[in-house]
């Protein structure tokens, strides 16, 4: 009876992401009204380097100065390509769309690929669009290290990468910069939230992502921040930063674990799986975290009797935006950075309406 529950709350919850996703056209900005502190790391310049195609030479916070490659823009507009590890992610559809719609505004084309969270079939797709003569590309790897092929072919044909949300391996060897959101001040603000609702611990789950970066990034804030205020985490498991893969691990895991105080997601598909399974085992105070600020997240959030707590809030189009932004700086021989971090937040349920349910903040 509960595999039929979840299966139905499932579908409840997909159909929900697709009307969010799909019919809502996503706008940048943030309310005056959220005095959430920025963890926006300053820039440290340490200097330019002399790079065509990669970046830094080191793989760290820092950020340097990259000079620059003048490409000629082509009789018929620059040719780019895009590709991010699930295309049907409502976050990564918003970073899509965002971009198409900047680079379309300037005469230009997007090849856009949908690896499905395959990165064997990410490195075929990233090689076709190779061949296809792209100028540059935006890209997520669907694993840090298992895109290394691709970005060797990549580098090997002189084409610039703007890496975003996700960094790959060795980013300063192969890309430009990198753009993507404070993941670990996404996952801390969470675990702070936790801290403060649960004074006394408790026991809780963690379904994280090994083999996406910005997923270890966010956990790794949540477990910091948590640390030492007798919290003990039960279960941490790979939920593939997948709505549909979390809900069934997390069904399995609250059979021998049903007392836990909360469930910390890494982004909000895995955090609404997470909910769905808390629901079909009829738990009633257990809290569940998530990070991304999805409409969906937060349309499940505003309810006062829903077990959704909060979300590390991120902004794709904002994301989006400065990737394109940095792109063409680059193509015009001007000097970029190697790193544009963008802020996270805290979204709950006190200030979820401040940012609205329908669309992305």
């Amino acid at each position: 009876m509960k595999k039929i529950v979840s299966l139905f709350l499932c579908a409840a919850f997909m159909v929900a992401i697709a009307t969010g996703c799909g019919n809502s056209q996503p706008t940048e900005g943030t309310p005056a009204s959220s005095a959430s502190p920025s963890s926006e790391q300053s820039a440290v310049d340490s200097g330019t380097a002399d790079a065509s195609i990669g970046g830094a030479t080191e793989k760290d916070e820092k950020v340097v100065k990259i000079q620059g490659k003048a490409i000629p823009r082509p009789a018929g507009g620059y040719k780019f390509g895009y590709t991010c590890m699930d295309g049907t992610n409502p976050f990564f559809v918003t970073i899509q769309n965002e971009i198409k719609k900047k680079v379309e505004e300037n005469g230009d084309t997007l090849i856009t690929t949908d690896p499905a969270n395959k990165v064997s079939l990410q490195i075929t797709q990233v090689e076709d669009m190779i061949s296809q003569g792209i100028d540059a590309i935006f890209m997520n790897p669907a694993e840090a290290d298992g895109i290394q092929p691709a970005l060797d072919e990549l580098k090997k044909a002189g084409i610039p990468i703007i890496n975003f949300d996700t960094e790959v391996s060795k980013m300063g060897d192969y890309c430009i910069s990198y753009v993507g959101s404070d993941n670990y001040n996404a996952g801390k603000v969470c675990g702070e939230d936790l801290v403060k609702k649960c004074p006394n611990g408790g026991d809780i789950i963690v379904i994280d992502s090994p083999t996406m970066n910005s997923i270890v990034d966010r956990t790794s804030g949540f477990m910091d921040a948590i640390k030492g205020h007798g919290f003990k985490v039960v279960a941490q498991q790979d939920g593939k930063g997948n709505l549909q893969t979390s809900m069934g691990i997390v069904e399995d895991l609250l059979q021998s674990h049903g007392n836990v105080v909360a469930i910390f997601g890494g982004n909000d598909p895995t955090a609404l799986g997470c909910l769905a399974a808390a629901n079909a085992a009829g738990l009633k105070k257990t809290l569940v975290y998530g990070v991304d600020g999805s409409p969906d997240f937060k349309a499940e959030l505003v309810k006062s009797d829903s077990l959704l707590e909060a979300t590390g809030a991120q902004s794709p189009v904002n994301i989006a935006d400065k990737s394109v932004e940095v792109l063409y700086k680059f193509l015009k021989g001007e000097s970029v950075d190697s790193r544009y971090p963008i802020k996270t937040f805290l979204i709950t349920k006190e200030n979820v309406k401040e940012y609205g349910t329908d669309k992305w903040q």
